[in-house]
């Protein structure tokens, strides 16, 4: 009998010194942004449903956005029901504590182990890069300071579509709570892998998050943002979400803080030819199955690209979310092949991407030349899935080149920085002569008369 055929990979195969190579992967880069109206099929037809007509992104969460403002709770019922199709009502939003308890109760005892054992690992690391209060003592006697205090409250978005992510609750909580934070909101959607899903809350019992919010999408974003009924309005709002989380939380900044305005989730491999094509195959995949996740491999060698297409086939016929993570290849996969590792390196800095691997000969030789990513993985050992997951620094990271100007999640992005500014009179008068220079090339006296005041010259 013969071997079942393989069908061909999915995933773009772009030659550099080709004449179309750059334009090709050009155009690839511009559909991985949050401008890039990247959105599932499935999202596009629920868009449809439930507004009559193909809308936007930017114009649904705009919608979304505007009625829970003016409407509240109402609003926030209204969308739940239209677009997760689940009836929640105003005693069912939030999750009870006793289903919190039961969830905790019902998951394996291995899986608990688990989570503690993650949390212990994000906990340290966290911990150790927590900014501490800084204090300059001055001549005079007086002081400047520098202190961090924890956010009141902050809101949590896990999502809740096509998978269950307790990770994310991990990658989110655990740092708040590093940095102090007392009050924290989850908002996940009413479904199988959202707020219904008992690994989710046995995970939110076990880290001390007593308030569940049974909604998600762009409408919980909102919620979170303005206040409702029943949820409270919060300082900032962190955690990853589909394009319509990420534009509503471009909506609202400025109401509230937020980590950043997420696109797909994506990984850049930058491999020579001494790389495993079996191991980046399967790192392409992790992304891809997120679907839409963007998968890209930057190789100086056709020998390795056409060894990882061909590992991508055979692993993405027997792969259990296969024709998502086909979907998602299709769309925003390639293998790219350059000049050189140099080019390589610099196409993967161009990229900015959320995780960049480095599998070559000289990993951190190859890193020296790249500023820009979100996280980076070093060496054949060092898959993304130990970051998801595992390893301690936070999985909430940049994307769509946005790593070229904001970093990773951390306790830090918790805290907020204030000046303590403490002089004593020797310190001001040291100072005056400065400020009055200044106050009056302002042309704002007064400023110098309070000076002026305090030292016996005005």
């Amino acid at each position: 009998m013969s071997a079942p055929s393989i069908p061909p990979s999915p995933c773009a195969r772009i030659d550099l010194t080709a004449p179309d190579g750059r334009g090709r992967l050009d155009a690839l880069r511009g559909t991985l942004t949050s401008q890039g109206d990247v959105v599932s099929p499935a999202g596009r037809q629920r868009t449809i449903d439930v507004f009559g007509s193909p809308l936007s992104p930017r114009e649904v969460v705009e919608r979304i956005c505007a009625d829970v403002r003016s409407q509240g709770l109402d609003a926030l019922l209204d969308y739940t029901r239209r677009i997760d199709r689940v009836d929640v009502t105003a005693d069912t939003l939030l999750v009870k504590p006793d289903a919190l308890a039961a969830a905790h109760r019902a998951v394996d005892p291995g899986f608990l182990a688990a989570v503690r054992r993650i949390r212990q690992r994000v906990e340290r690391f966290q911990q150790a890069i927590l900014a501490r209060d800084v204090e300059v003592p001055l001549e005079g006697g007086g002081s400047l300071r520098q202190r961090y205090l924890p956010l009141d409250r902050v809101g949590v978005c896990v999502p809740g579509g096509a998978a269950a992510y307790p990770s994310t609750l991990l990658m989110t909580v655990v740092p708040a709570r590093v940095a102090g934070v007392r009050e924290i909101v989850v908002v996940a959607p009413p479904t199988r892998f959202g707020s219904d899903n008992t690994h989710v809350l046995a995970t939110c019992h076990e880290l001390g998050v007593p308030t569940v919010v049974r909604a998600g999408g762009a409408q919980a974003v909102a919620a979170l943002a303005y206040g409702v009924a029943g949820v409270p309005r919060v300082d900032k709002i962190v955690g990853p979400g589909n394009l319509f989380v990420a534009l509503a939380k471009e909506h609202v900044y400025g109401d509230v803080s937020i980590d950043a305005i997420a696109g797909p989730s994506e990984i850049v491999v930058v491999a020579d030819d001494a790389a495993n094509p079996e191991f980046i195959a399967a790192d392409m995949l992790a992304q891809a199955e997120h679907s839409p996740g963007s998968a890209i491999l930057l190789t100086p060698s056709p020998a390795l690209a056409d060894a990882v297409l061909a590992a991508l086939a055979t692993r993405l016929a027997v792969l259990e979310r296969g024709d998502l993570t086909r979907d998602s290849l299709e769309r925003f996969g390639a293998v790219v092949v350059t000049r050189d590792e140099a080019e390589a390196a610099a196409v993967a800095d161009a990229l900015a991407a959320e995780h960049l691997t480095i599998d070559t000969r000289d990993p951190e030789a190859t890193l020296a030349r790249i500023r820009h990513a979100g996280a980076a993985f070093l060496g054949p050992w060092s898959p993304v899935a130990a970051g998801d997951y595992a390893a301690g620094p936070s999985h909430v990271l940049p994307t769509g080149a946005t790593a070229r100007f904001a970093a990773g999640l951390t306790a830090n992005d918790f805290l907020r920085g204030g000046s303590v500014i403490r002089l004593a009179r020797t310190d001001l008068a040291a100072l005056a002569a400065d400020i009055a220079i200044v106050a009056d090339t302002e042309g704002l006296t007064a400023h110098r008369r309070s000076v002026e005041a305090r030292l016996g010259g005005g």
